[in-house]
């Protein structure tokens, strides 16, 4: 399961987040465990029931209007008994000022009490969607990604099959380049597969005789992406000569990644295959189902027609011969 430390969440640049540390600092260990955030309004009534302790816990104007309406040895308890759950952080909205129970409390319990300057519905917001990229599941995966004709083909095979001199020939051709060697795959609701290269890998390619090569120093920031959905798997195989091969298209495939399915191409290599050009190909036939329209399958449905016109034609033939 995908975690953020609360330390994490603080160091993140580009947020917008605007955090700061008001108590607790000692536990800012703690690991966010979930996407999604609670108000624990009823909690500061002692209503603790369908409390989730891995949940950032969001207290706005409501919340603190009420504790400093409670008798301090009230708000005293409701708060201990909050606080006893050991929530991952509190975090206070619209830069408001706590309650020194409050301070206190976090401070005892070792729980980060936070502050930020946005109002609660802009915060929740923000939050939620920096989570849901931080903490669904991610994995790996040995490959390439390319961005051909907007469509996210996820190049794979044995190590030295030639995914990266292929990758190299569609940045040629004017395609992008999103990742090489190491795509460190995303899912994002509700059921996608983003891939993206690693922090040190970034734009970077290796290829056998050259060395590695920058793609963006290369041929400039429109040969590169960030992210991209993955749309189609392609593996690349070595030519066998007893294999046999999807020759129709009919035989769909798909490769499944962190519980997600997507359409799987295995693609033959032998010398005098263009095999950039048929990624090309499988990309633009990708789109084509996407918008509904199945090439084999129409291919399919006209031969079955025909066969059916002949053999019904055919049995036309016999029968008029009986007559006669």
């Amino acid at each position: 399961m995908a975690q953020l430390s609360v330390r994490e969440l603080l160091e993140e640049q580009n947020t917008g987040l605007e955090l700061e540390v008001l108590a607790g600092a000692d536990g800012l260990h703690k690991c966010i465990e979930s996407h999604r955030i609670q108000k624990p309004g009823l909690a500061l009534a002692g209503h603790l029931s369908y409390l989730h302790p891995n949940r950032l816990q969001i207290l706005g104007s409501t919340e603190l209007s009420y504790l400093e309406k409670l008798t301090p040895e009230t708000a005293a308890a409701n708060v201990e008994q909050l606080c006893s759950l050991g929530f991952s952080c509190l975090i206070i909205t619209k830069g408001q000022t706590p309650p020194k129970v409050l301070l206190n409390m976090t401070e005892q319990y070792a729980i980060p009490l936070l502050r930020t300057q946005m109002k609660s519905s802009a915060f929740i917001s923000l939050i939620t969607k920096f989570l849901e990229e931080r903490l669904l599941p991610s994995t790996s995966v040995h490959g390439v990604l390319v961005d051909v004709f907007g469509v996210g083909v996820l190049l794979m095979g044995q190590s030295g099959i030639g995914k990266s001199e292929c990758a190299l020939d569609l940045v040629l051709r004017g395609h992008r380049l999103v990742a090489d060697d190491v795509v460190k795959v995303r899912t994002k609701l509700p059921a996608v597969l983003f891939g993206e290269g690693s922090d040190l890998l970034h734009y970077h390619m290796e290829i056998r005789g050259l060395g590695i090569i920058n793609i963006k120093h290369l041929f400039g920031v429109a040969a590169i992406r960030e992210r991209k959905k993955i749309d189609v798997a392609m593996e690349l195989q070595e030519w066998d000569d007893e294999a046999t091969y999807d020759r129709l298209g009919l035989d769909e495939q798909h490769y499944e990644l962190l519980g997600i399915k997507v359409p799987l191409l295995r693609i033959p290599v032998c010398p005098g295959r263009n095999i950039s050009t048929i990624i090309e190909v499988g990309a633009r036939n990708q789109l084509l189902k996407e918008m509904g329209y199945n090439s084999a399958r129409e291919f399919q449905d006209r031969l079955e027609k025909r066969m059916a016109e002949v053999a019904q034609l055919h049995s036309h033939v016999i029968i008029g011969d009986n007559l006669e």
